[in-house]
C-alpha cells in the first residue's frame, strides 16, 4: 500500500474534495495541515509548489489541485 500524504490548508475547497475523495475509496492518508504546522510552507516552495492540495505518494511523485485521474490512480 502506498504511503499518501495530503498537505493542505484551512478553508481550501479543492483540500477538502481531495480528502473527502480519499477518504470515499478507503485510502489512507496521512494530512499536514500548513495552517497548523507552517514548518511544511518551506518544504512545499523548495518543491516547487505554490497551490495547495499537494498530495505525494510515498516521496517519489507529487501533484497539487484537485485531479480525479490522479486519485483514481491512487485508489487503484
Amino acid at each position: 500500500m502506498a504511503k499518501v500524504t495530503v498537505y493542505s490548508k484551512n478553508n481550501c475547497m479543492q483540500c477538502k474534495m481531495t480528502k473527502r475523495y480519499l477518504a470515499e475509496h478507503h485510502v489512507k492518508f496521512e494530512e499536514h495541515n500548513i495552517n497548523e504546522q507552517p514548518e511544511y510552507v518551506d518544504y512545499l516552495k523548495n518543491k516547487g509548489f505554490l497551490a495547495l492540495p499537494v498530495v505525494d505518494v510515498d516521496g517519489q511523485q507529487a501533484f497539487s489541485g484537485f485531479r480525479p485521474d490522479e486519485l483514481q490512480r491512487i485508489a487503484g
